[in-house]
């Protein structure tokens, strides 16, 4: 591999001591994500009353939110700061890191509109 940024970030993950959690034990990551999702679904709950009616317009609403506060936010202090990312692949980073606040937030909205109209 001739790229050295993407050769320091792969050895990040696999080779330098002591190797990240979801690598070494991904157990508590796992639970950890799930808490962070189980947290995201309490601030819909509290929050959903006062926005549009409609699964789409609420979980619009719910992926700004978790995208802003949570993976811009992350992005620009870690890969940014730490790591001098390029912005390109930080910009690759926040797709993706997008799509999985949409699905997030479509997922807890829906099943939030099942559970009130049941």
């Amino acid at each position: 591999m001739k790229n050295p940024i993407l050769r320091t970030l792969i050895a990040v993950w696999t080779e330098i001591e002591p190797t990240p959690l979801v690598v070494s034990r991904p157990a508590p990551i796992i639970i950890g994500l799930m808490l962070f999702g189980i947290g995201h679904a309490f601030v819909y709950r509290w929050l959903f009353p006062v926005w549009p009616s409609g699964i789409t317009a609420k979980a619009a609403r719910l992926a700004a939110r978790i995208f802003f506060l949570s993976f811009l936010f992350w992005e620009f202090f870690t890969p940014f700061n730490q790591f001098g990312e390029p912005f390109l692949l930080i910009g690759l980073e926040l797709i993706f890191w997008e799509v999985i606040a949409i699905a997030e937030a479509l997922t807890i909205a829906s099943v939030m509109a099942l559970k009130i109209n049941l």
